[in-house]
């Protein structure tokens, strides 16, 4: 397994995860994809097998402290200077769930953030969820107000 960040021709693989991973009202589009590529490429950690992507973790760096509804569709608030790295998906093929690769990610994501300097990570799951962010330091925040997915979403945050 090999961990790199994306470039802009990795998009039809990162599409397709993302379309195996979440439902079509949760995930990102291709074009959405196309807008964060353009913006934050360095911000997405790709997990390869064999030359086939199989899982990776994505978010923009944001001076706000709150991931928002907005921070989703427009890539364009992404602020490479910023205090807090968000995290929009954290991604795995169901082939490939239960082996760790989500971890390595997340760990990955977390190490570089901390040695750009940010103050910390921000990321929203669901209530199944909560414990398996909190194994990584992620404080429960309580719920976030999105309509994201039209589902409930959780603030968690992993301070430094």
């Amino acid at each position: 397994m090999t961990i790199r960040t994306a470039q802009m021709e990795d998009i039809d693989a990162i599409t397709a995860v993302e379309t195996e991973c979440f439902p079509p009202a949760e995930a990102a589009t291709r074009e959405e994809f196309a807008e964060r590529l353009k913006y934050y490429k360095d911000h997405f950690w790709l997990m390869f097998n064999e030359g086939h992507l199989v899982a990776f973790v994505d978010g923009m760096v944001s001076n706000q402290k709150d991931l928002t509804d907005e921070m989703y569709e427009k890539a364009d608030l992404h602020e490479e200077q910023g205090d807090w790295q968000m995290i929009f998906g954290v991604n795995t093929i169901p082939a490939y769930r239960r082996c760790g690769l989500a971890e390595q990610l997340l760990k990955r994501a977390i190490a570089d953030a901390k040695a750009q300097g940010r103050k910390g990570l921000v990321l929203t799951c669901k209530d199944k969820l909560i414990h398996y962010y909190a194994k990584f330091g992620f404080e429960n925040e309580g719920v976030l107000e999105s309509t994201h997915g039209d589902v409930v979403w959780n603030k968690m945050r992993l301070t430094f």
